[in-house]
């Protein structure tokens, strides 16, 4: 090897970047955030190597990313659901549960490093939950509403003391989704 192959180094980094993120289905404004590439040359990775593969699957979104919390916790098993992966970001250091519950971002040494570790947290939480309808553009969403808008908030459950996500403009009886659940009957 020589000491010149060094310097594309960070490039295929930023490339294998781009594919793992266009398999996730993200957004072109989130590859481009996370990888520096132009928007032109995600779209032509993107032609090359997925559109017109078959068995592929991979489709591209236009538009704004989901953003809307009360999908979060509209039912007991979502709300579950983001609660477990706001822990796995906790252990992925996207983001810091402060002693008072209350979340605040972590600061990435850059963005390449942010966008690989946010995927590793996504694929760990895939391989437990792979019938989720938490979508990688929903994962960031939960983890935007958690640290940059204050639309979400963690609370701990006055039965069980888990920590659960919350919409931090809805009443709440202090009771985690798993508390909340009626237990299934047996018989009948």
């Amino acid at each position: 090897m020589r000491i010149t192959d060094d310097r594309y180094a960070g490039e295929q980094a930023r490339f294998d970047l781009a594919i793992r993120l266009i398999k996730h289905q993200a957004r072109t404004h989130i590859i481009t955030r996370w990888t520096g590439l132009s928007q032109d040359r995600i779209r032509k990775l993107y032609s090359t190597y997925f559109k017109h593969r078959p068995g592929r699957g991979v489709k591209r979104h236009r538009g704004k990313s989901p953003s809307s919390v009360e999908f979060f916790v509209r039912n007991p098993w979502i709300q579950a659901e983001a609660s477990l992966l706001t822990h796995v970001f906790a252990a992925w250091d996207l983001l810091r549960i402060l002693p008072d519950l209350a979340t605040a971002a972590a600061t990435p040494a850059d963005h390449l490093y942010f966008g690989q570790r946010f995927c590793a947290a996504y694929e760990e939480f895939r391989a437990a939950y792979s019938d989720t309808p938490i979508t990688f553009e929903h994962a960031w969403g939960l983890l935007n509403a958690l640290t940059d808008r204050d639309e979400l908030l963690l609370l701990d459950c006055g039965d069980c003391s888990g920590f659960y996500v919350q919409d931090a403009l809805a009443l709440d009886g202090r009771r985690c989704p798993a508390c909340r659940v009626p237990p299934r009957r047996t018989g009948a």
